[in-house]
């Protein structure tokens, strides 16, 4: 690290009374406050829970939103910044993502087991993880997972206060106060950890907070009594910047009609549903109403339908299937309309999807949409790859990631179409500009492919702004900076870090 960096003394930690209390949010403008205040912060989080993932640039698997902090603090991103992921597959099983790579599935009961050998490797590895970081970058901007104060989990805690003290951060504890009960919350969280954890928390943050600021006046005094704990910052509930997030909570508060007026596109909610922030660039163009749905009734007024990407394949087509919205896209397509897949959804076209080697699940073959000539198979070894290629169809250069554990190939005799072409292969497929697939995650970033997907639906030629995805997002890490320093005593969080 450069010696003219301003450094500070410990870590700093960000922990909940519970999920999505806005923790990844903060810790997001904190990376981004830091940086432009001199230091040189990376973020940190040791086991995250979450079906949106991203590839770093060597070509490993982290949380999504460690992905997003490093991009907010100007950084590239590492496994190191998310050593373990877990990416659900059903209600009991998850996928083991270790230092980036896939190690196996583990069930919720064996994975949370107290005093196992394999858990304390989970430990050692997270930790190891934290100290090549720390070497590296000042501070660590560490981030919990759900509740402090989860007592039957306190023993194989890896990722809240068992980490704090590790790394003995400086830790601030945050509360959403819309959802009702702060300060139960609040008080309860502080009050059941450990004699030596409690010293731990420097600070309460109150998030989502909606009114006039000056009602909770006389509850951050009640707080800070009853707590022995400084309230450093009410931030009130924002609607106007947009920071990818990962949580599922966010999903829910996604549209689930179509509208009137625009292009609609459907999205297809799988059970299994990942990588949605591949959607968050179309979701902000004018042109269009982006919804997500289950329903076969909604389904058939979209212009466009999209199958986006699945931790599960198999049973998530199985179950398109079942519910009837199999022959509802394909009565969509015989209409006219478009049908994008990508990575699982792409896989979803083809014409079957096999897993002889039950790398997803007992089940061993699903017929596919047979919207596309190509068939796959589920192979045990995971694709995760940063890419830069060229859409065929236009000859502009995007940019992409993938993230698949299945090799898609085109059935015998099949006219070859890709869609893209990189510079070792060609990839993805179409029969014509209504019916198309990829693999390549972030490909509805890239303007010159969103304008060729609606050219077909708009009387005018007009295209996406001059302003690059990149460009924006930058916009709102300094938005939300601005507005995390307007409600939040930067200058008393430095003065507790040092303390």
């Amino acid at each position: 690290m450069e010696s003219h960096l301003r450094r500070l003394p410990h870590p700093i930690m960000f922990v909940g009374t519970g999920s999505d209390v806005g923790k990844s949010i903060i810790a997001t403008a904190i990376c981004r406050i830091l940086k432009k205040d001199g230091y040189n912060p990376a973020p940190f989080k040791a086991q995250n829970m979450a079906l949106n993932s991203y590839v770093t640039p060597d070509g490993l698997e982290i949380g999504r939103a460690q992905a997003v902090q490093a991009e907010a603090a100007s950084i590239p991103c590492s496994s190191d910044m998310n050593p373990i992921l877990l990416k659900p597959n059903s209600d009991h099983t998850s996928q083991v993502v270790l230092n980036g790579k896939p190690i196996g599935n583990r069930s919720a009961y064996d994975y949370f087991r107290d005093d196992t050998k394999g858990r304390k490797e989970l430990r050692d590895a997270a930790c190891a993880a934290f100290d090549r970081l720390s070497a590296q970058f000042n501070p660590i901007v560490m981030e919990g997972a759900g509740s402090i104060s989860e007592l039957n989990l306190a023993a194989t805690d890896i990722v809240n206060m068992n980490m704090a003290q590790y790394a003995n951060a400086c830790t601030f504890l945050i509360a959403d106060i819309d959802r009702g009960g702060v300060f139960a919350s609040v008080y309860g969280s502080i009050m059941l950890l450990s004699p030596e954890q409690r010293k731990l928390i420097k600070g309460i943050l109150i998030n989502k907070f909606r009114g006039d600021l000056r009602l909770f006046d006389e509850g951050r005094k009640i707080l800070e009594q009853i707590t022995g704990v400084p309230v450093i910052g009410v931030v009130p509930v924002f609607k106007d910047i947009h920071i990818e997030e990962e949580d599922s909570v966010a999903l829910a508060q996604k549209a689930v009609t179509a509208d009137i007026g625009k292009v609609n596109i459907a999205v297809i909610r799988h059970p299994q549903l990942s990588n949605y922030t591949d959607l968050n660039r179309l979701e902000m163009d004018e042109r269009v109403h982006v919804f997500y749905t289950y329903n076969s009734d909604e389904l058939s007024k979209a212009d466009i339908i999209i199958l986006p990407g699945t931790k599960s394949t198999l049973s998530d087509l199985r179950d398109l299937h079942n519910a009837g919205l199999a022959r509802t896209i394909l009565q969509c397509h015989r209409d006219g309309k478009t049908v994008l897949g990508i990575c699982g959804g792409y896989q979803m076209m083809g014409v079957e999807v096999t897993d002889p080697d039950h790398v997803e699940g007992e089940l061993e073959r699903v017929s596919g949409l047979g919207l596309l000539p190509v068939t796959t198979e589920m192979i045990g070894e995971k694709i995760t790859r940063q890419s830069k290629f060229v859409f065929i169809p236009t000859q502009q250069p995007c940019e992409g990631y993938e993230i698949h554990m299945g090799r898609t190939t085109p059935v015998e005799n099949a006219q070859t179409t890709p869609l893209n072409r990189t510079d070792q292969c060609t990839e993805g497929y179409m029969t014509d500009n209504r019916t198309m697939g990829t693999y390549m995650h972030g490909i509805l970033d890239n303007g010159a492919f969103i304008d060729y997907l609606l050219a077909p639906y708009l009387s005018s030629n007009k295209t996406t702004e001059t302003e690059s995805y990149n460009q924006y997002k930058e916009r709102q890490y300094d938005l939300l900076a601005e507005h995390i320093r307007k409600y939040v005593d930067i200058e008393k969080l430095y003065q507790l870090i040092q303390a």
